[in-house]
C-alpha cells in the first residue's frame, strides 16, 4: 500500500504520517519525486488504518499496491534511481559502460586491459576473481589476490571496479576491494546471499537469471532491498530459449519493461546475452536504442587464449575502443550523455 502526498505538502505532515504507520508496527518508505510524494507501506495493513491515514492532512490518496516486489515498484519509487559511484551516475543521464576480460588472470593482464579500457572511454573495470563454473575442472578464478590486483589497476587507471561473488562468506572481502558487486544469473535465488548484499553498503548489479521471469528477477532485487541496501542495477544478461545458434537470447523488451515497473537502473550485458564476439557490437547498439542505461562487456587483449575459455564472446580492444565511439553518438538520441576521451581533449 502507498500514501500519495502531495508535492508540498509540509513536512511535519509526512512525519505525522509515518509515525502513524509505525505506530503500528509497519515499515514507511518516503520517496520525494518531482510532482507527488509517496510513502510505501511495508505489512499488512488493516483497512482502518488506511481509512485513517486517507483522513489525515497532505495526504491525496491510499493506494493498495498488489505486487509482490514493494521497494522495487515504480509504484512505491516513482523518480529513477540515481545510483553515485565516486562521481560516476549510473541511472542518470549518463550512459556508463563496464569493459574488461571474464576474469582476472595476473597483474599484467588486468592492468594492461585497465589501460585500455580508460582510454576507450568506459567508466568501469569489469573481471571476475572467483568464477562460477559449469565444469569442476575449469578454471575457478585467482580468488583474493585477483581482488587485489584488479582493485590496484583501477585505482591506477582511475575506474571504478566490478566483480562477482558468490557466496555469503565472500561477500565481505569483495566488497573491501570492489566498488560494485555483481550477483550472476546463477545465483539470482541465492536468498542467503542476496540478504547478506543488503548490509554489505556496496551497490550491486543483480544479473537475471538465466529461465526467470521478471516477476522473479525484481523479487530477487526486492531481498536486497529490503536489507537496506538502495543502490541495485537490474542487468538483462540472456535467457535460455530453444535456440543453439546464441549461448542465450538477449532480450532486448527486459529494458523498457524493466523500466516500467521499476525505478532501478537498468544494464545490459551482450556478451553473455550473445556468446558471439561478432553480435555484441550490433547487441550493444540496439541495447542503448532500447533505452539501456549502461553495458557490461567483455574486452581481452588476447581472447583465443583467454583461461575461461570465453574468449569467442571477448571484444578485442580495437572493437571495443570503436564501439565505444559509435555509442557517443548514439547515446544522445534516448537522451543521454556519453563522451569518449577524444572527443573531450
Amino acid at each position: 500500500m502507498i500514501v500519495i502526498a502531495g508535492v508540498h505538502t509540509p513536512e511535519e505532515h509526512i512525519q505525522a504520517i509515518v509515525e502513524v504507520i509505525e505506530k503500528e508496527g509497519l515499515q514507511a518508505h518516503v520517496s520525494r519525486g518531482s510532482d507527488r510524494t509517496i510513502i510505501g507501506l511495508i505489512g499488512s495493513v488493516e483497512p482502518k488504518l488506511a481509512e485513517h491515514l486517507r483522513q489525515m492532512k497532505g495526504v491525496e490518496d491510499v493506494v493498495k499496491i498488489s505486487k509482490s516486489y514493494k521497494l522495487a515498484s515504480r509504484d512505491f519509487h516513482p523518480e529513477n534511481t540515481v545510483i553515485s559511484i565516486k562521481g560516476v551516475n549510473i541511472g542518470g543521464g549518463e550512459l556508463v559502460v563496464m569493459g574488461g576480460p571474464c576474469a582476472v588472470e595476473s597483474a599484467a593482464q588486468i592492468d594492461e586491459i585497465a589501460g585500455l579500457v580508460k582510454a576507450a572511454g568506459a567508466q568501469v573495470l569489469r573481471g571476475g576473481a572467483f568464477k562460477p563454473r559449469t565444469g569442476p575442472y575449469s578454471f575457478q578464478g585467482t580468488g583474493v589476490e585477483g581482488l587485489i590486483m584488479m582493485a590496484e589497476a583501477g585505482q591506477k587507471h582511475d575506474l571504478l571496479t566490478i566483480t562477482e561473488v558468490m557466496t555469503p562468506e565472500y561477500v565481505d572481502i569483495c566488497a573491501e576491494y570492489a566498488d560494485i558487486l555483481q550477483v550472476g544469473t546463477r545465483n539470482m535465488q541465492n536468498f542467503d546471499l542476496l540478504r547478506k548484499l543488503g548490509t554489505c553498503g556496496k551497490p550491486v548489479l543483480l544479473k537475471r537469471g538465466f529461465s526467470s521471469t521478471y516477476d522473479e528477477f525484481l523479487n530477487a532485487a526486492e531481498y536486497i532491498l529490503a536489507g537496506g541496501n538502495p543502490n541495485v542495477m537490474l542487468c538483462e544478461r540472456g535467457i535460455r530459449t530453444f535456440e543453439t545458434y546464441t549461448r542465450n537470447t538477449l532480450d532486448l523488451s527486459a529494458i523498457p519493461v524493466l523500466q516500467q515497473l521499476s525505478h532501478l537502473p537498468v544494464i545490459s550485458d551482450p556478451s553473455h546475452g550473445t556468446g558471439r564476439r561478432e553480435l555484441v557490437v550490433p547487441m550493444t547498439k540496439a541495447s542503448v536504442a532500447a533505452g539501456a542505461d549502461g553495458l557490461i562487456i567483455e574486452m581481452h587483449t588476447d581472447p583465443d587464449n583467454s583461461m575461461t575459455g570465453d574468449g569467442v564472446q571477448s571484444l578485442f580492444p580495437d572493437q571495443f575502443a570503436d564501439l565505444l565511439k559509435d555509442l557517443e553518438l548514439l547515446a544522445p538520441a534516448i537522451g543521454k550523455t556519453f563522451h569518449t576521451p577524444s572527443a573531450v581533449s
